[in-house]
């Protein structure tokens, strides 16, 4: 990939006006729990692993200025979302969830769901006795085969993971699964490819009643354009159909007394794109200057907003 291109924060490498997306309005707010993950998987866009604590554990007094501030100013949003690393490693989480929820919001949790349900299947299960469908799981499947998904995330994960949502399944979750579409690999082949083993396991979700979110596989080699302004209307896209159009993630980098306000869930690291330390601050435009905004949401077309 050519070395001079996301470099300008509004200006291409070729000098023409980089592409930005306004907000729009309040959907989601996402949460980093951590980089900590008990899984190195191959393509993670966040390179969590057992090793990588770049981004801290939240704690509930990191949440809690965010939450008021969103009923402060009456905010209508939806859910409130959790990823990483593996949420569920993060201590504090259980009592992150207990104030999202008891606040009245829904909470969506990202999980690989490899040996960490076990550990908290009581406390998940308090959770969900009170509050029901407002607390949803979506579950990292990296393809229907095991061969596939094993190349990704590691020896013996296939069957852990399916195993942990056979559970949470028959103790009455809500449940959704995130999936990765192999290059070439019709979408339709891939419902059918994820239906057909989630019948194996008699987990009874209906995929195509939005339980399944397929993301387009993320090639680092790959050279990307940057987008420009003109892109929308040759590409047919919107900007405010993109994600940073209605949603923003929450981040604590290591060695930081305060969390901090990033775009979207994909842009963790780079200073850039911090946004300051209220959600009134990043309000703002954000222009497109870095790969993943031009390889996974302008052209792949994935987002990770679907909230089932």
């Amino acid at each position: 990939m050519s070395g001079n291109k996301f470099q300008e924060m509004s200006t291409t490498a070729k000098g023409e006006e980089r592409a930005f997306v306004d907000f729009k309005e309040w959907k989601n707010l996402w949460f980093n729990t951590g980089t900590l993950c008990n899984l190195e998987c191959v393509n993670c866009y966040i390179e969590s692993s057992p090793k990588n604590d770049e981004l801290s554990y939240i704690t509930l007094d990191d949440v809690t200025p965010y939450l008021s501030e969103i009923k402060d100013n009456n905010w209508d949003i939806q859910t409130i979302g959790f990823t990483g690393g593996e949420p569920f490693l993060n201590p504090n989480m259980i009592s992150i969830l207990e104030a999202v929820l008891s606040q009245g919001f829904n909470a969506l949790v990202l999980t690989n769901a490899v040996n960490v349900i076990k550990r908290l299947e009581n406390k998940l299960l308090d959770l969900n006795s009170r509050f029901g469908e407002k607390l949803k799981l979506r579950v990292s499947l990296d393809h229907y085969t095991q061969d596939v998904h094993e190349k990704e995330r590691g020896q013996n994960t296939f069957e852990k993971s399916l195993t942990s949502m056979k559970w949470l399944h028959d103790t009455g979750f809500s449940l959704s699964v995130a999936g990765r579409s192999l290059i070439g690999e019709e979408a339709n082949k891939a419902q059918e490819g994820y239906q057909n083993l989630l019948n194996e396991y008699g987990i009874e979700l209906d995929l195509q009643d939005d339980k399944l979110v397929v993301f387009p596989e993320m090639k680092t080699e790959k050279d990307v354009p940057e987008i420009t302004t003109a892109c929308w209307d040759i590409l047919s896209k919107r900007p405010e159909d993109q994600m940073c159009s209605t949603e923003r993630m929450i981040v604590k980098k290591k060695g930081s007394d305060k969390a901090v306000v990033q775009p979207c869930t994909l842009l963790a690291y780079d200073k850039q794109f911090e946004m300051g330390q209220t959600l009134k601050d990043s309000m703002d435009k954000v222009y497109l200057n870095h790969r993943f905004c031009a390889e996974f949401c302008v052209l792949g077309g994935a987002s990770c907003s679907s909230t089932n």
